[in-house]
């Protein structure tokens, strides 16, 4: 062997092995192993990441001997591994800090939902309904942990993530992204619900005045070993970790002031709330010391938010000259006082007191409102701007690229304020050498930027000008000027093409980043790309916001763009006019998608389709939302247009499910019936189960006047949605031999899923076809053999009257559903009676007299003008008059008993009397005769 192989080998033989990763059913097989593997210096795995494999592993769904997705067991096994979770939270001392950095949201919830659960915390109770003081140490904290959570996730949602930089796509991956996406939006929509009660929970604790305990790895085990034990011993004696009361008021306090600022921006007097609970907190930390292991708060975070409340909530007893420099630059942007913010900066530019960070803010925040309409606010952009400028170039940075634009248009008044900003911002006597010659060069750079040499001579006989630069430098630059050949003025230039404005290469691309983020401006996106690749050509910068979504059906094909300048400028202005049109900003939307389909025409037909089909969705929002409200018919090409779309016949197009539904729902709003029912084509039935379903809506619509038997669209109607709220029944034997019956919640034998009818009948508008709907539910509830009181409903009669199936029908999907669309629908129409009498009928079958008789007496109202007229007798039948007559005077009879025997006669005289149909028969009449009853009783 020669010297080189043998040191080699002895090199490798001498290199320490790395011991292989424990796995996770490990930790199954052997007790003690979590307690030693904890116990390392550094484990491996860490201990998020056995909390992750952990709950993974428990949450797998199983799969039955038919091939079907079933929920994941609750057998030893999986329990063992949640209890496995939260023993590893033990360890890490509930620490949220540690576990809200290295988990996801879902994990997380999932982490703490397990808490409370095995600290007996009842499922589906509302934690603002429990006394926090009269529950065990254990459970108390344990609420207490989750709802802290809840708080400071909605709280840290609102913050921008900047996205890590993706590798090469891959369609798993972003599958699984998009699900845990998806995931977290659902939890965040419900934490944010609850979080009002989240908050009543959290200011309950701080009155609390015991000492309380969080679960530790003993206490975990004494629950699995005997569930009683813990509780009890919690109620006597100290079990589990102890977190003495003003450490947990501390961190309650904190996390209820970040909650109360962040709600600030809707509510300035919420500020207030937040101040107290920061000072609160300081308050806290002073007596606890910073030594306590079980409050974790970042002191400068809060000193942060404490300056930050100052400013936004002065104390009552600060005067003007107590007043920091950001309470003053505050109180003035709130009373519109723009002069004595200038004046406050180019103050600031001689003492540098105003963080750089803080005077952007300002600026931008300016900007926004003279994007909003403010052309007022112009001039004071430049005159900040300007101050921030000379700021920047004291300190030695480039120039901004908004003092770059602003500049553009150079005039004498703009000019005059940058030279006084100037001399006002450099004291000469005391100024160092650096902080002149950076002045000096700012002047001498303006000038050579400028094409007018009336405006070159103003800065060069300028006083700050003279003294700054020599005398040899003052004739090389003027000299420079006069010599220099006229060249085209850029500002006027008209942009023939996108791809023609220059970069700038001296801007921040963090800087031009955020300009992305906030510009609405199509041309403005453009010319900020253009730059940002000019400067790297290694980002893809359609991944700088999260909040940039393009529907997966797009994604592929315009990921699939070759040019990354192109791809990323189709997918931002796609995304950024999706995000318009969501939050009803139809005008910037429509340039947006505008300027994507006259790029996107130039090389891709496909593309071409997709944006024409989104203007047509953006047409019908902005027609429904506008003067389709006023009820004035859309224009004849409106319609045309969605006509075509549904006749569209392009392979390889990809089309968003939304489009057809809100086309069909648009049809029928606008009572197009003629054409769903005689001119849709064939085709469109067979593929388009939205059409199909339009199409047989219109025809039951239609037929609706004619005799009962030609109404043969209505059986089918009728079948279509029978099928749709089906479930699809299975057999299987067990292992004893016995037949169990599995059913599946939805069958897959309908057109579409009861949520995607639900959904599209949520954007119909139209009274007919939402009566004919909710009629059409009322007779499939009324079908059921256990039925006790029918609800009753407008042309109940032309449906049929039986099922040969009824076991396939999920009549409790049903009743749901029936509750939905009659809420719906009266949030359309109040005053629609035969809606109002279904939403009484339902309260009235489900014994619920109060509401029922709340909305009879609403429908007798709406049909009488307020009582002054009779009502009408298929309003008020016989049923109805008699409980509405009856609830209402017994509730008379409650509070005046000394009228008991006048109320049979007034209650003869005003509910049979009042109503002709009922065939009143005096004294043995049923409302006179009952009533009697009662108050005997």
């Amino acid at each position: 062997m020669s010297a080189e192989a043998a040191d080699r080998e002895a090199a490798t033989s001498s290199r320490p092995c790395t011991p292989p990763q424990t796995c996770w059913f490990e930790f199954l097989l052997e007790e003690s192993l979590l307690e030693k593997h904890l116990r390392k210096p550094c484990p491996d795995p860490a201990p998020v990441q056995l909390i992750v494999q952990f709950l993974e592993q428990a949450s797998k769904p199983s799969v039955n001997e038919q091939n079907q997705v079933q929920p994941p067991p609750d057998n030893k096994r999986n329990r063992i591994l949640k209890l496995l979770a939260l023993k590893v939270a033990a360890h890490l001392k509930w620490d949220l800090d540690i576990l809200e950095k290295s988990l996801s949201v879902p994990v997380l919830n999932m982490l703490l939902n397990e808490l409370l659960c095995i600290s007996k915390v009842p499922p589906g109770t509302k934690h603002v309904d429990m006394d926090l003081a009269t529950l065990p140490p254990t459970t108390a904290m344990a609420i207490l942990l989750y709802n802290r959570w809840a708080i400071r996730t909605i709280v840290q949602s609102s913050f921008p993530v900047k996205q890590a930089k993706p590798g090469p796509p891959q369609l798993s991956v972003m599958n699984q992204m998009q699900q845990e996406k998806e995931l977290t939006e659902n939890i965040l929509k419900v934490l944010k619900e609850q979080a009002s009660d989240s908050i009543l929970v959290l200011e309950a604790a701080l009155t609390l005045n015991k000492d309380l305990y969080v679960h530790t790895m003993r206490t975990l085990d004494l629950l699995a070993m005997e569930p009683g034990v813990v509780n009890g011993e919690t109620e006597s004696s100290p079990a589990g970790l102890k977190i003495k009361t003003e450490e947990m008021q501390c961190q309650v306090c904190y996390d209820l002031g970040t909650a109360y600022f962040q709600q600030g921006s809707a509510n300035s007097a919420i500020y207030e709330k937040a101040r107290e609970k920061f000072f609160r907190t300081k308050e806290l930390i002073s007596e606890i010391g910073s030594l306590s292991l079980h409050c974790t708060i970042d002191e400068k975070r809060l000193a942060g938010y404490c300056q930050a409340c100052n400013v936004l909530v002065p104390s009552s007893d600060s005067t003007s000259q107590q007043l920091t420099p950001y309470s003053q630059v505050h109180i003035c942007l709130r009373s519109g006082n723009y002069q004595e913010v200038i004046k406050i900066f180019i103050e600031d530019n001689l003492t540098f007191s105003l963080p750089v960070q803080f005077r952007q803010s300002v600026l931008r925040e300016l900007f926004q409102k003279a994007q909003q309409g403010s052309e007022a606010l112009d001039e004071i952009c430049f005159k900040v701007c300007a101050c921030n400028t000379v700021r920047d170039i004291l300190e030695g940075r480039t120039i901004s690229v908004q003092f770059n634009q602003l500049f553009l248009t150079p005039n004498k008044e703009k000019i005059d304020f940058l030279l006084e900003v100037c001399s006002r911002s450099i004291n000469l006597e005391k100024a160092s050498d650096s902080l002149k010659g950076n002045m000096a060069a700012f002047l001498k750079n303006v000038c050579l930027g400028l094409e007018d040499l009336q405006y070159v001579f103003m800065i060069s006989s300028h006083e700050l000008f003279i003294t700054l630069l020599k005398d040899e430098e003052q004739k090389l630059l003027i000299d420079q000027m006069r010599k220099r050949c006229p060249r085209v003025n850029l500002c006027i230039k008209p942009v023939t093409s996108f791809y023609d404005i220059p970069a700038s290469a001296s801007v921040n691309i963090g800087q031009l980043e955020h300009q992305l983020i906030l510009s609405v401006d199509p041309w403005r996106i453009r010319q900020i790309l253009i730059e940002l690749h000019g400067m790297t050509s290694e980002r893809q910068f359609w991944t700088v916001s999260n909040k940039w979504e393009v529907p997966s059906v797009y994604s592929g094909v315009i990921l699939g763009i070759k040019d990354s300048l192109t791809r990323d400028l189709v997918y931002i202005l796609m995304a950024k006019g999706l995000h318009c049109s969501t939050v009803k900003d139809f005008s910037h939307a429509k340039q947006l998608f505008a300027a994507c389909l006259e790029l996107v025409t130039e090389f891709s037909p496909k593309l071409r389709q997709v944006m024409l089909n989104e203007m047509l969705l953006l047409d019908i929002h902005t027609h429904e939302a506008g003067t389709g409200q006023s009820g004035e018919r859309p224009p004849s090409d409106l319609i045309s247009r969605v006509r075509g779309y549904l006749e569209m016949r392009l392979p390889d197009i990809p089309l968003r499910q939304v489009i057809a539904e809100e086309c069909v729902a648009f049809l029928l709003n606008w009572r197009e019936n003629e054409y769903l029912t005689l001119q849709v084509p064939a085709f469109l039935l067979q593929s388009n189960p939205y059409v199909k379903l339009g199409q047989l809506l219109a025809a039951t619509c239609k037929e609706l006047p004619g005799p009962k038997e030609s109404r043969r669209t209505a059986k089918d109607l009728w079948e279509v949605v029978v099928q749709i709220c089906s479930v699809s029944s299975q057999h299987k034997r067990g292992s004893d031999g016995r037949v169990s019956l599995i059913k599946q919640r939805e069958s897959t034998l309908g057109i579409m899923y009861r949520s995607e009818l639900l959904s599209f009948i949520k954007k119909l508008r139209e009274p007919l076809v939402l009566t004919i709907i909710l009629s059409l539910f009322v007779k499939l509830h009324n079908v059921r053999e256990d039925i006790v009181n029918d609800i009753t409903a407008e042309h109940i009669s032309i449906w049929p009257s039986s099922i040969p199936n009824l076991q396939s029908v999920d009549f409790e999907a049903v009743a749901i559903t029936v509750k939905e669309l009659v809420r719906y629908a009266l949030a359309i129409n109040p005053g629609n009676h035969s809606w109002l009498l279904i939403q009484a009928d339902s309260y009235f079958a489900a014994n619920q007299y109060s509401a029922a008789l709340h909305y009879y007496l609403q429908a007798g109202a709406v049909c009488s003008d307020f009582f002054n007229k009779t009502v009408p007798p298929d309003v008020y039948t016989d049923q109805v008059s008699c409980f509405c007559g009856l609830a209402s005077f017994l509730s008379i009879f409650k509070c005046c008993s000394s009228w008991a025997p006048f109320l049979g006669e007034f209650i003869h005289f005003h509910v049979c009397h009042g109503n002709s149909q009922m065939g009143c028969s005096g004294p043995d009449c049923f409302p006179y005769f009952q009533c009697l009853e009662i108050i005997a009783a």
